[in-house]
C-alpha cells in the first residue's frame, strides 16, 4: 500500500497527557514622617505637599507648639498661611509654625483651624484641626499620635494602631468615623485592619480616629486610604506526553517529525498553536497565561505532513 496515498494516523503511544499549573502573583506600602522645615527645594513641577499631625490639646500655661512638613517645586519659595488662629497663638509665614501659651482665660476649643502652603501658583493645606485648651487644674485630656498609611494594594493587608496615653487611672477606649466597608476596628486598641478585594479599588475619605478617658477626647487629623488595583495573575503550564512508536497499523513508526499543541480558553475553539520541531520532545512549558481555564491537546507530526489524532484533551485553572 503506497502510504503518500492515505492520511495516516498514529497512536500517540498510549500515552498520557497531563498539566501542571504554575501561577505566579505580582503585588505593594507606604509609610512617612514629620520634620521642621524653612523653605523647601525639591524636583518636579508638582504642587506643593504639606503634612503633619498637629497637638489638638494644651492645657493653660503650658507651650503650644507645631510645625508641619512641607515640600515645593524646584526653585520656588514656600509661604505658610492660617485660618482661624488661636487669638492666643502666633503663626510663622516662612515655616508654618504654629506657636503659643494659652491663658486661663483661653479656656476651650479652638477649631477648624487650616494651615496651608504654598508656591506662589498651587497650594496645599492640612485637614481642619481644634486645639482645646484645659484648665491648668484639670485632669488633662487623653493624646493620640499616629501617621496612618494612605495606600494598600487589593489584596494586600493594611494595618495601623495608634499611639495613645490618658491620666493615670482612667481606661482608653477608640472610636472610628468613616471606617472603610472592608475594614475591622478594634475600640480597645484603635487598630484599624483589613484586606481589600479588587471590588473595593478606590479611595475612602475622611476617616477620623479618636481617643476617649470617659470625659475628654482627642482625634487624629482626617486622612483618606487608597485602595490600588493589584498586579493581573499570570501562569505557566507544563504539558508532558509519550513519543508514538507506532502507526495505527502496528507498523513502527519512523519518520516523526514534531508535535503540534493546541490550546485556548474553550475546549471548542483551541485557536492557540505552538508547533514543536522535535520528534524526541516529551514535554512543553506555556507560560503567561491569563487567569481562567485552559484547554489544551497535542498532535504528533510525520515528515510527509501527515498528523495523528488529537490526544486527549486536558484543562487546568490559572489564578
Amino acid at each position: 500500500m503506497d502510504k503518500l496515498s492515505l492520511r495516516r494516523r498514529y497512536v500517540l503511544g498510549a500515552y498520557a497527557l497531563c498539566a501542571l499549573a504554575v501561577v505566579a502573583l505580582a503585588g505593594c506600602g507606604g509609610g512617612g514622617g514629620d520634620a521642621t522645615t524653612n523653605s523647601v527645594v525639591t524636583s518636579g513641577n508638582a504642587a506643593p505637599t504639606i503634612s503633619g499631625t498637629p497637638p489638638t490639646s494644651v492645657t493653660a500655661g503650658q507651650a503650644y507648639s507645631f510645625t508641619p512638613t512641607a515640600s515645593g517645586p524646584s526653585g520656588a519659595t514656600l509661604t505658610f498661611s492660617i485660618q482661624n488662629m488661636p487669638s492666643w497663638a502666633k503663626f510663622s509665614g516662612s515655616t508654618g509654625a504654629l506657636t503659643g501659651k494659652p491663658g486661663s482665660s483661653n479656656v476651650g476649643t479652638f477649631s477648624n483651624i487650616v494651615i496651608s502652603v504654598s508656591d506662589g501658583t498651587q497650594s496645599a493645606a492640612l485637614s481642619p484641626f481644634s486645639i482645646k485648651v484645659a484648665s491648668s487644674g484639670s485632669t488633662s485630656p487623653p493624646t493620640i499620635s499616629g501617621t496612618p498609611p494612605t495606600t494598600v494594594t487589593a489584596g494586600q493587608a493594611y494595618s495601623f494602631t495608634p499611639t495613645a496615653s490618658g491620666p493615670s487611672g482612667t481606661t482608653l477606649t477608640f472610636s472610628i468615623k468613616n471606617m472603610p466597608a472592608w475594614a475591622a476596628f478594634n475600640s480597645s486598641t484603635g487598630a484599624l485592619t483589613g484586606t481589600p478585594s479588587s471590588a473595593y479599588v478606590g479611595t475612602f475619605s475622611d476617616i477620623v480616629i479618636s481617643v476617649s478617658d470617659g470625659s475628654q477626647s482627642a482625634s487624629l487629623a482626617a486622612f483618606n486610604i487608597q485602595v490600588a488595583s493589584s498586579a493581573p495573575v499570570t501562569g505557566s503550564v507544563t504539558l508532558s506526553w509519550t513519543v508514538p512508536t507506532t502507526n495505527t497499523d502496528g507498523t513502527p513508526l519512523t519518520d516523526l517529525s514534531g508535535f503540534t499543541i493546541n490550546y485556548g480558553t474553550s475546549a471548542g475553539a483551541m485557536t492557540e498553536t505552538v508547533t514543536i520541531s522535535s520528534a524526541t520532545a516529551t514535554g512543553y512549558t506555556l507560560s503567561g497565561l491569563a487567569s481562567g481555564v485552559w484547554y489544551f491537546e497535542v498532535f504528533a507530526s510525520a515528515s510527509d505532513g501527515t498528523e495523528s489524532a488529537a490526544s486527549n484533551v486536558v484543562s487546568t485553572t490559572i489564578g
